[in-house]
């Protein structure tokens, strides 16, 4: 009897931390397995996430006995169920019915996806999943530009410059953002390009109005590229390699040690190409004797990009203090020859181009329910140096043909000023240190009342060298600084069961600027000295929107959201760069703007396999002192710089629409228009801004085959198409003699193919992309010719370890 209860009393701690597990796999609707869905599992300040592997089985370890909640996301779709563990292991498998209301066992509870939950708030935004994209041979930014209002403008391929669209305001009235952070901090190379589809959760794109929590200076919307914060052990890799000599590669992963929570995250890419795509067109030219000038079909020949970077992190995830804290360290590195000059002119360059590095530290912490039920911290910041160099020393001329320009009597020559661009050889150097952290604040009263303050520091310390002046001239050479704070305070309140939502928001913004040149001056003595001749700028703006959305039927919401937005001139508009031909303009003043929208959102409809969501919004921008290029003619097409000016007040009115259609989770399709008029009042007359699609319109197909090849396989197809409407890039004015034909972009329609092959194991996929398959001629900013009929192969390996 003692021998016993000696036993019992040793079992005790054993049995009072007894552990168990929670297993089971995940289908969709048609009974296929689910790989990538991604579970959590909670209880009180519990919390744990795993994806499901290739065979669609998840499984949590070392759990005690209790009661949990269990929250289920796949694609655009999420759902709740409840686990009991009493005393033992459990099973549990999970069944998802994307065309019902989800039938899980023991607790049936409907839940919007996230996507559906955000775009029910008020503001005009898109949630763009990645997860197809991931799979395929698509950049983010060609995923962006199928998306409803926004247009992507590049000029040219593959690193190319890149401005962004939304619902006509363009360029720095745009904001990019990764995690909230200014994408500008990272430079160059970390474009929206470089960054695979398979390092993102989803892409959120805010049109006109944009929440407090982003809290920056974006006056036309934002676009948040949201990067996948997955805690699970995982590992991503593929590359691809196509036409133009193109090769991208990339890998992603994550390993977490489950007793302690410490976490190891680091992810990286490599992208190249020679961009020798063929061009024609009337600058493409070849000069023969006497000056004639014959037009050809020429291969882009000095248009090589190279891109290298990567992030690693360390840190914990889901403890008891941090849900998530990371520290780490962020660095990349590109090349980039450049073929001409703000426009194609007869004239190419050969032998300039420019190199830029980054290297940063940073620090990430998020954590809900700190020190207190509802109160939620969030940050994020990098600090390191970001440094630019321009090469241009190159005296020869070139045609477009690749070979030595020749002049009227046959012989071949050299520029005057002996560079591709005028104004001189230079090895022209940028050197920043570079900093930005994004503080986010929150607490939730109960799950109808909501306050959020944000604050965003972005600093730039910017010196310009040149290693091929003088040692004096160099000496006397200036720097510049700008600084920027914004804060924003947000009210959120759900009211009348959840069919009210509205955000009420304040911002405040800063923006200091100096810039110092060495000076010599002589002094009360008569001695010559040395000082710097300062000027700086200081300035206040204050803003303030809402965005609100009323569902009159589950099914039929009504969206409205308006904001009095304010752009602060950038590092680029104020000071210039040389290695993107731009000229400085110290003079220029920030863009403000009242911005409203209106909308609906009717939907998703089932009726028994299918399945329709409709939406549209009519937006007004009323803007003063826009920013932009000049839109008198003297900004003409053999100009090589450019420099951005307040080009007047003016309206951006229009509407953009779409309708997505699903049938038995195997076919899907997308459309969408996009629609607007954008006039500004220059010089006493109303012009509509050059260089600006007014309409685009973009519609898409995916159509899945299931077990064709393989028992568990696969086959994806799919069909994108993007039109844009005709516009002109330059206001004829004068006499033009040439006709306005001259000055205008034909309207364009491009169509890609794909097809994409899941390997039963799910591990694989490989991928074949068709883009521009009818080799259509299309163009973009300024009338760039941009890349034709194009291939490319993919292969994508993904593993999950539990």
């Amino acid at each position: 009897m003692k021998q016993n209860l000696l036993i019992l009393f040793l079992l005790l701690p054993v049995i009072a931390v007894a552990q168990y597990s929670l297993s089971g796999i995940v289908k969709d609707a048609n009974g296929y397995l689910l790989e990538g869905a991604q579970i959590k599992l909670s209880k009180g300040s519990f919390k744990k996430e795993v994806r499901t592997n290739s065979a669609g089985f998840y499984n949590f370890k070392n759990l005690a006995t209790g009661t949990y909640l269990l929250e289920i996301a796949s694609g655009d779709f999420i759902a709740f169920d409840q686990a009991f563990i009493e005393g033992a292991s459990l099973r549990k498998d999970i069944r998802l019915d994307n065309a019902k209301d989800y039938e899980l066992d023991e607790v049936a509870v409907r839940a919007e996806s996230i996507k559906t939950t955000m775009e029910k708030k008020g503001f005009a935004v898109n949630v763009v999943s990645t997860e197809e994209a991931a799979q395929r041979n698509i950049q983010t930014n060609e995923l962006l530009n199928t998306t409803v209002g926004v247009k992507i403008r590049q000029n040219g391929g593959l690193g190319s410059q890149v401005q962004y669209s939304l619902n006509g305001l363009s360029g720095s009235a745009v904001r990019i953002f990764i995690d909230g952070i200014p994408i500008s901090t990272f430079g160059s190379a970390f474009n929206l390009n470089s960054i695979p589809p398979s390092m993102i959760q989803q892409i959120e794109v805010y049109k006109g109005v944009v929440p407090g929590h982003l809290s920056d200076d974006a006056l036309g919307g934002a676009i948040n590229i949201v990067l996948d914060k997955s805690a699970g052990t995982n590992l991503n890799a593929s590359v691809s390699y196509g036409s133009f000599n193109t090769l991208q590669a990339s890998v992603n992963g994550l390993y977490r040690f489950e007793d302690s929570g410490f976490t190891i995250k680091a992810s990286g890419f490599h992208n190249y190409s020679n961009n020798d795509y063929k061009v024609s067109g009337r600058s493409i030219v070849v000069t023969g004797l006497g000056g004639v000038q014959t037009p050809i079909t020429a291969r882009r020949f000095n248009d090589a990009y190279r891109s290298t970077g990567g992030v690693v992190q360390v840190g914990y995830t889901n403890v008891d203090w941090a849900d998530q804290f990371y520290l780490g360290f962020t660095g990349s590195d590109d090349y980039n020859e450049v073929q001409h000059g703000a426009f194609m002119t007869i004239m190419p360059y050969k032998g300039r181009f420019y190199e830029s590095d980054v290297a940063l530290a940073n620090l990430t912490y998020q954590k809900k329910d700190l020190f207190t039920k509802g109160f939620e911290v969030n940050i994020n910041g990098y600090y390191g140096t970001r440094n630019r160099q321009l090469s241009d020393t190159v005296a020869a001329a070139y045609s477009w043909n690749g070979e030595r320009a020749i002049d009227f009597r046959g012989d071949e020559y050299e520029y005057t000023w002996g560079s591709q661009q005028e104004g001189g050889p230079t090895l022209a150097k940028i050197s920043r240190n570079v900093a930005s952290i994004r503080t986010g604040l929150a607490y939730a009263f109960n799950d109808n009342h909501k306050v959020l303050l944000n604050h965003v520091y972005s600093g730039i310390d910017r010196e310009d060298s040149d290693a091929l002046r003088p040692l004096l001239e160099n000496t006397f050479v200036g720097t510049r600084d700008l600084h920027k704070n914004i804060v924003s305070l947000t009210y959120e309140v759900n009211a009348f069961n959840d069919r009210l939502k509205a955000s009420l928001f304040r911002k405040y913004y800063q923006q200091k600027t100096i810039s110092k040149d060495p000076a010599v001056v002589t002094n009360e003595a008569g001695e010559r000295v040395i000082v710097d001749e300062v000027v700086s700028s200081n300035k206040e703006f204050q803003g303030y929107g809402f965005a609100a959305s009323y569902g009159l039927t589950p099914e039929v919401f009504l969206l409205a959201s308006a904001e009095k937005a304010i752009r602060l001139p950038n590092e680029t508009e104020i000071f210039g760069n040389d290695g993107d031909n731009v000229v400085a303009n110290s003079s220029i003043n920030p863009e403000q703007s009242n911005n409203y929208n209106l909308g609906f959102r009717l939907g998703a409809f089932n009726f028994n396999k299918h399945r329709v969501t409709l939406s549209t919004n009519f937006f007004t921008r009323n803007i003063k002192d826009r920013i932009g290029l000049p839109i008198e003619t003297s900004l003409n097409v053999d100009d090589e710089l450019i420099v951005y000016v307040n080009q007047g007040s003016g309206t951006s009115q229009g509407f953009d629409a779409q309708v997505n259609y699903v049938y038995n989770n195997n076919l899907s399709a997308n459309f969408n228009i996009s629609k607007f008029d954008l006039e500004i009042e220059n010089r006493g007359t109303s012009v509509a801004v050059p260089n600006t699609p007014f309409l685009t319109m973009n519609g898409n197909l995916r159509y899945s085959l299931k077990n064709l090849l393989q028992k568990q396989s696969r086959v994806d197809l799919f069909y994108t198409l993007y039109y844009t409407g005709e516009f002109s890039y330059l206001v004829p004015q004068g006499s033009n003699t040439v006709g306005d034909d001259f000055f205008k972009v034909p309207e364009q329609l491009a169509q890609d193919f794909g097809v994409s092959y899941f390997f039963p194991n799910k591990s694989f996929v490989l991928s074949f992309d068709v883009k521009n398959i009818f080799d259509k001629p299309v163009y973009d900013n300024l009338s760039v010719q941009k890349p034709g009929r194009a291939f490319y192969l993919k292969l994508n390996y993904s593993f999950n370890k539990f």
